[in-house]
């Protein structure tokens, strides 16, 4: 015979199953809409296709974890673009038209006990027209006497 304890517990764990059941259902349901939408699934037929001319194609999902960890990680690289921007106004010398400059090699030696991504910071800050140097590539040693 069967005591209240016992039947509250069975109870209980169907109720914590059919819980579980619907929460695997739902996520389910998620993954398939999801799956709709993403180019690089091995479903045979996605039920959305991109129109090329959109705005947003090619850019995360609004809301998305991508699209705030591109968020962060946007403004992160910008704010190290600023200090190097700074380091290149004290550590260089002033021009006749009143901007700064430095030779790559002296301001590689002294930004190589702050970051190892200096060259890539160099061009993303290039690529947004704070700084200016020639050469598409800089490399140590070889390009020491570059004025940036």
């Amino acid at each position: 015979m069967e005591t209240d304890k016992q039947s509250k517990s069975r109870g209980d764990e169907a109720a914590s199953v059919k819980g579980l059941t619907q929460t695997w259902q739902k996520w389910s349901e998620d993954h398939k809409d999801y799956q709709k939408h993403n180019p690089f699934t091995s479903v045979e037929v996605m039920a959305f296709r991109p129109v090329w001319s959109q705005a947003d194609y090619g850019r995360p999902r609004e809301g998305s974890h991508t699209e705030r960890r591109g968020t962060e990680a946007q403004s992160h690289i910008g704010k190290e673009v600023s200090e190097l921007c700074q380091i290149i106004r004290e550590l260089g010398h002033r021009r006749e038209d009143g901007r700064r400059e430095i030779e790559f090699g002296k301001l590689f030696e002294h930004y190589v006990s702050i970051s190892n991504k200096l060259v890539g910071l160099l061009l993303r800050a290039r690529k947004q027209g704070q700084v200016h140097f020639e050469g598409e590539m800089l490399w140590q040693g070889k390009d020491d006497r570059v004025l940036i």
